[in-house]
This record gives structure tokens, sequence and C-alpha cells, in this order.
């Protein structure tokens, strides 16, 4: 019935990154879903990465534009005003876009894409807004993507965590939550002796953190707890993988200088944009992810998760709605490294508390988080949305 409504529709999504991280990745799920019950899609990106690759597999028309994403490193006056040239130049090619294609509705992915709001207001086309993010600061900035989204005509949150925050600043009507979700497999063994290859002994114990190096992401608080560690473990090396956001390269030297600071080079392995995020995750033992600021629904826990790992994060975001503190991990405060240290130190200590809260993590994500269900609740949600769509002015 779904796929009668929405054959043929052509639906435009806009996203402001081209990589395969979280976001990017849960749009790659989102289009998939679309495209089964009849959507044809058009997407636009800021530039050609892994993710245009993926969608130009699956036979996905794929456009390039700079959208005039919002970043934080252009809250300044020449920023601002950067932003809003490339804004107007955005609006324009879209203009083009949809004449070429008729779209019945407007997919935005993030709320670092501002243009597909304005366009699909001023064209009268129904508009999605996939929310990911929990911005708590600057004040401006946070009052004025609410103001947007109150004017959007459906809101899709990743998490309660992200709804609640939203609702909070007023943004009430069309919200609604769908949990990511995710590919989970019972087993995964790499093609090849990864861990040698990174120069790890077999007897060592493996803990990882995989995200975009940026000032949210707590890189230097996992950095703290691993410093604490090994002053009384030699045995455990942390493996550290993602690039940073372009603009952010600096942390990376900041990053560096911590580590050789503190005589870490031995324990510490920075393997910055990987590939093989299952490949790494197999080779784990504990997986931590010590965000400092709000992590909506951090994709990378389910994916640690689905490798059977438990699971150490900030009580921040969406990772309550993922860990049970206690039992598939433990959920510790933002930038308390003693804390996080300790959790951290019981699962280095205990092998058989770590497989079984690993074994408890993967049991959550297949129950709960799992791609299946991802997929049925968006094709029945677009279907929805594009049966209610309204006409275009």
């Amino acid at each position: 019935m779904v796929k009668k409504t929405t054959e043929g529709k052509t639906v435009l999504f806009l996203h402001g990154s081209a990589d395969l991280y979280g976001s990017s990745l849960i749009l790659l799920f989102v289009i998939e879903s679309a495209m089964k019950i009849g959507v044809d899609p058009v997407v636009v990106l800021p530039y050609r990465g892994q993710l245009s690759v993926e969608l130009e597999k699956r036979g996905v028309k794929v456009k390039i534009q700079n959208l005039g994403v919002l970043r934080r490193k252009y809250f300044n006056p020449l920023g601002l005003a950067n932003r809003i040239l490339k804004l107007f130049a955005a609006y324009r090619f879209l203009n083009k876009l949809h004449r070429e294609n008729r779209f019945s509705l407007i997919y935005t992915n993030t709320l670092a894409v501002l243009v597909g709001a304005f366009f699909a207001r001023n064209k009268g086309i129904a508009h999605v807004w996939h929310v990911h993010e929990i911005i708590p600061s600057p004040s401006f900035l946070v009052k004025f993507l609410a103001g947007q989204m109150k004017s959007s005509d459906h809101v899709l949150a990743v998490s309660k965590a992200v709804s609640d925050h939203w609702k909070s600043l007023g943004v009430q009507g069309n919200v609604k939550v769908i949990h990511n979700g995710i590919p989970i497999r019972d087993t995964h063994k790499p093609e090849w002796d990864l861990k040698a290859g990174l120069g790890i002994k077999a007897s060592q114990i493996v803990v990882t953190m995989v995200g975009r190096v940026n000032p949210g992401k707590g890189q230097f608080f996992y950095l703290d707890m691993a410093k604490e560690i090994l002053k009384t473990r030699q045995d455990v090396v942390f493996l550290m993988a993602g690039d940073p956001y372009p603009g952010y390269e600096f942390i990376l030297d900041e990053m560096k200088e911590f580590i050789r600071k503190h005589e870490m080079e031995e324990n510490v392995i920075d393997l910055g944009f990987r590939s093989d995020i299952d490949d790494i995750l197999a080779i784990s033992d504990i997986f931590v992810l010590p965000s400092i600021m709000p992590d909506s629904f951090p994709t990378v826990i389910l994916e640690a998760m689905g490798a059977g790992l438990p699971v150490v994060a900030t009580r921040s975001g969406g990772a309550a709605e993922m860990i049970e503190d206690g039992i598939n991990g433990y959920l510790i405060p933002v930038s308390d490294a003693k804390a996080g240290t300790k959790c951290l130190f019981g699962l280095i200590e205990d092998k058989e508390l770590r497989k079984e809260m690993g074994r408890k993590s993967q049991n959550r994500a297949k129950a709960l988080f799992g791609l299946e269900r991802f997929d049925q609740e968006i094709k029945s949600y677009l279907g929805q949305v594009l049966q209610q769509r309204k006409p275009e002015s």
C-alpha cells in the first residue's frame, strides 16, 4: 500500500558531508529504505567522497554543490557573511534542480544544512528535517535553529534526548523519534592479522575510541584516562580512529604533543581515518566514547555493541538510551577522568565481566537497534509524509 502512494515520487536529500561517519551512514540507510518504496532520490552533497561513491553504486543521482553548511568556525562576522553568500548560491542551485525534477519532498539531514528549510518553505514543498544534534550554545544560534525547526513540516529526531532538547525550546508539532539502526552481525573477523599488523601483542588488552576529531568528541578526555591506566597497566593499548573536520587539524598536533609529553607513544596508536571500523572493533576488548558535548545518538556505539563490546560513554545525549549502566557498559560523568578510569580499570582487570557485558551489548543491539527495524520504521514514516505532502505553490 505504501509503495503505491510513493512510486515515482522524487525526493531531494540534502547533506553537509560526504564521509561515511554516523549521520552520513544513516542517510545512506534512509535512502535505501526510500528506494524500496519506489522513491526516486536526488542527493546534493558539498563534495565527492565515500558517501557519493556508495550512493552512485546504488544508481542514485548525486549532485555536488556547496550548501553553506554551518560549522562553529564560521561563528564570526566574516564567516557568517561567507555562509550567507553560499546559501544564496545553494538556493539558486536548488531552484534549477527543482525545475528539472519537480520534488515532492525535501529531506534535510542534520541541522548544519539550512538551505533546504528555506527553499521548501518558499516553494511550498513538504520538508523533513532529520535532526541528529543537541546544540546547547551559543544562544543566538540555538534560538535561530529552533525557530527554523518550528516552520518545518516534519522533524525526525534520532533520540528522545534530541526530541526533549528541542521541545524544551518550543519545537512541538510533528516531532517523531526513530532511533538509528545498523546491520548487526553475530561475528566478524578481519581477513588478516590486524592486531599484529598494528604492532599489538596477542596478550595486550585493546581499548578503542572512534570519532571525528573535533572539540566535542573528547579525545583529550580519552587520553587523560589512558594516562592514568598506563601508570599501572602497560599491557593495555589505546586505539584512536577518526580524522578531523576541516579546520580542526590543529587538534591532531595538540594530541600528538600530549602523547609525547606523557611518554605514551608505545601504548597509544592514532589510526586517523579508517574504512575498516568493523575490523578495528573486532580486535578490541573495550569501547569508549568520551564525548564532552551532548552526542545525540552516536552510531558508533551501536557498532561497538553489535561487535559484542562493553561500552564506556559519557552520560550525555542519547548514550543513555543505548547503554544500561552497569549492564552492558558504564555511563560516566562528562570530563570526569577519575570516574572514567575507575570503570575502565574494572573492565581491564576482569575478563569475564568484559565478556558478559559484551554479550549483553550485542543482544541489546539486535533487539532494539537492528537495521531491519530501522528500515521498516523509515519506510512507514516516509510513506505517511509523502501521502500528507502539501501542494506546491
